[in-house]
């Protein structure tokens, strides 16, 4: 693994824009603009060493469902935060029926720096992003770029095959609505679901196109609408489980869950067992199965435990995105009291890269390793200001 800087493209902007990415730019806290998608650097690897990581990301995956199932068999919905018997009653129904429920895709973000084994950082199993700018605007700059060479990126065909291996678990005669939300004013959340949208469409499938702001509850019959009060069959949505199941709509939400045996009336994807593993609970289980497992990082729910003393730990909130609430110690520090549940994990810098600190965002698709984002932060903790690298396999 190495860093190498490069001159961008002549129009770098404008050309992935026009591949899907339409937030190439980040506006910072000074109103000053700067790229998002970074191309004046780049990340090379060796294929053995993409090969090895592949096998890492997919034994992370099957230790994460082997959890998820601890997690339901032993009731311990608790440590997740879900206290509601309601959700938890969903939630392990959606395990138990998952062979029946389209699950699409995850994405793990792990601490490698080329010299030791990769860490698992967190899942993000519910609605993970970043997808456009893995999928698309890095693949054509590579073929632009470096043409021969190769990529850890076969997330377009792996998505295609995905909905056309599971197109028969969608209830017929309806389109698949892809759901965004109308608040996200970057674009991030619409292109992602377009991007989604467009492979479901290559794999045969019938869609159609709502905001989450539009989806409308038609009182008469019990059931979610369209604008056209046509009955929403199933839906994929990046919207989080967690807001689903709380909002206002959370009641007809969980009266109306298709949960794979087809009595309810609305099917959503990602489906309801994700919210086990998209919870940083889930860290601290793992280390509780896995313990001194060469791709874990210690982890607790109880408080930090020897970590306070010997490495530092990271407190992450149990629900949380773009590092929002995360909190790094010292060793022999003072904790605060923190405000909501946290998980507690041990302190490893992210590896520093010419002063860049860079996490790898590695995609699993239907239990398959599928590809590679890479970002870059100034900090050592990766959030809404962190910048997109391509990389290459040489």
């Amino acid at each position: 693994m190495e860093r190498r800087t490069i001159e961008p493209r002549p129009g770098w902007q404008q050309t992935v824009e026009e591949q899907g990415l339409v937030y190439p730019l980040t506006r910072y806290p000074d109103d000053s603009l700067r790229p998002y998608w970074d191309e004046s650097a780049y990340y090379v690897f060796s294929l053995d060493e993409v090969e090895a990581l592949e096998e890492v990301v997919e034994e992370l995956h099957r230790m994460c469902l082997r959890a998820a199932d601890h997690i339901v068999t032993t009731d311990r919905f608790a440590d997740l935060g879900i206290t509601d018997p309601r959700i938890a009653k969903a939630v392990a129904e959606a395990w138990h029926r998952r062979a029946e429920l389209p699950s699409v895709y995850g994405r793990f973000d792990l601490r490698y720096d080329g010299t030791g084994p990769a860490k698992l950082l967190e899942y993000n199993a519910d609605t993970p992003t970043s997808l456009v700018e893995a999928a698309s605007p890095q693949w054509f700059w590579m073929e632009e770029r470096f043409p021969g060479a190769d990529q850890w990126n076969s997330l377009h065909e792996r998505l295609v095959a995905a909905w056309k291996n599971q197109a028969a678990l969608l209830p017929p005669g309806s389109p698949l609505y892809f759901a965004y939300s109308s608040a996200d004013e970057l674009g991030e959340d619409l292109m992602t679901v377009a991007y989604l949208q467009e492979t479901a469409e290559q794999a045969g499938l019938d869609t159609a196109w709502i905001s989450m702001e539009e989806i409308g509850w038609e009182g008469l019959s019990g059931r979610f609408v369209d604008k056209q009060l046509r009955f929403i069959r199933s839906c994929f949505k990046l919207y989080p489980w967690e807001w689903l199941t709380t909002d206002r709509f959370a009641d007809h939400v969980l009266d109306t869950l298709d949960n794979g045996g087809g009595t309810g009336s609305t099917l959503w994807i990602e489906p309801a067992w994700k919210m086990l593993l998209s919870n940083k609970a889930l860290l601290a289980i793992l280390w509780e199965l896995h313990p001194n497992h060469p791709n874990l990082l210690p982890a607790y729910l109880d408080g930090p435990r020897e970590l306070a003393t010997t490495t530092g730990y990271v407190a992450k909130p149990l629900l949380g995105r773009e590092g929002a609430g995360v909190t790094l110690h010292a060793p022999n520090t003072a904790p605060p009291t923190p405000e909501e549940p946290c998980c507690y994990q041990q302190l490893s810098p992210l590896p520093d890269f010419d002063g860049n600190h860079v996490v790898l965002g590695a995609w699993v698709v239907e239990n398959e390793s599928a590809g590679l984002g890479i970002r870059e932060s100034s900090g050592l903790i990766t959030d809404e200001y962190a910048r997109f690298l391509p990389h290459v396999i040489l």
